[in-house]
C-alpha cells in the first residue's frame, strides 16, 4: 500500500497516517524525520543537505528528493509507506515520480484531507502544552481541569509560537499557494480521494479504510 497524504497544517495527517502504519504495517515518511536522520546517519544527501541548513538555507529539492528516494529504498518500504508532508509542490511531485518509476513503483492512492480553513485557525490556536511534561491540551476540546495548569503533573500550560493565529494563517497560505495545485496533479493522475476532515477522527479513519480496501 503505497500512499500520499495531502492536508493543510492541523488537517490531521499525522493523526491518520500513524493509524494506517499500524494497520497495514508500514512506515510514515515524515520529511522533517527523515531529513534529521540523513544529517545525523551522515548520508551522502544528509551532508548535502547539512551544508545549507548551517548556511541558514533551504534545503533544495533535488536533495530533498534524493533523501526520500533513499528512504524509500529502505527494506521496510518494500511492502508500501505513507507519505506525510511531501510533496509539496509539483516540482517535488514530477521528481517523486520519476523516483518511483526507477524503483518500479506507483502510488495506489493520493488522499486529501478537506478542512475548513476558519475551523483549523480555531482548532490549532487553541492548542497548550505543558512546558514540564509535553502533554497537549486544546482550549475547547480537551481542556485542563484548572485553566493554565496540567493534569499530569501541575506544569505551566503555554501557546507554541507556531500556533499563534497569524503564524498560522501564514503556513495556511503558504500552504494553499503551494501544495494544493497537487490536488489538481493528482486527480488528472486518477489516484486522488478528497476526505472530509471536518469529521471526527474515528469517522475519517473507517472512511480511509473502507477505500483502501475497497482498492
Amino acid at each position: 500500500m503505497k500512499l500520499i497524504l495531502l492536508g493543510p497544517p492541523g488537517a490531521g495527517k499525522g493523526t491518520q497516517a500513524k493509524m494506517l502504519t499500524e494497520r497495514f504495517s508500514i512506515p510514515q515518511i515524515s520529511t522533517g524525520e527523515i531529513l534529521r536522520a540523513a544529517v545525523k546517519d551522515g548520508t551522502p544527501m544528509g551532508l548535502k543537505a547539512k551544508q545549507f541548513m548551517d548556511a541558514g538555507g533551504l534545503v533544495p529539492d533535488e536533495v530533498v528528493v534524493g533523501i526520500v528516494r533513499d528512504r524509500l529504498q529502505a527494506a521496510d518500504c518494500n511492502n508500501g509507506f505513507v507519505l506525510d508532508g511531501f510533496p509539496r509542490t509539483v516540482a517535488q511531485a514530477d521528481a517523486l515520480q520519476a523516483s518511483l518509476k526507477e524503483m518500479n513503483k506507483a502510488l495506489d492512492r493520493v488522499i486529501s484531507l478537506v478542512v475548513d480553513p476558519e475551523a483549523l485557525v480555531e482548532r490549532l490556536t487553541g492548542r497548550r502544552t505543558c512546558k514540564e511534561c509535553g502533554r497537549g491540551y486544546h482550549v475547547k476540546y480537551d481542556p485542563p481541569r484548572e485553566i493554565g495548569i496540567c493534569d499530569a503533573c501541575g506544569g505551566n500550560l503555554f501557546q507554541r509560537d507556531d500556533d499563534q493565529e497569524e503564524t498560522i494563517r501564514k503556513r495556511l497560505q503558504v500552504y494553499s499557494d503551494q501544495t494544493s495545485p497537487l490536488i489538481d496533479y493528482y486527480r488528472d493522475a486518477d489516484v486522488l480521494t478528497e476526505l472530509d476532515g471536518m469529521q471526527p477522527i474515528i469517522k475519517v479513519q473507517e472512511k480511509m479504510l473502507s477505500l483502501l480496501q475497497a482498492s
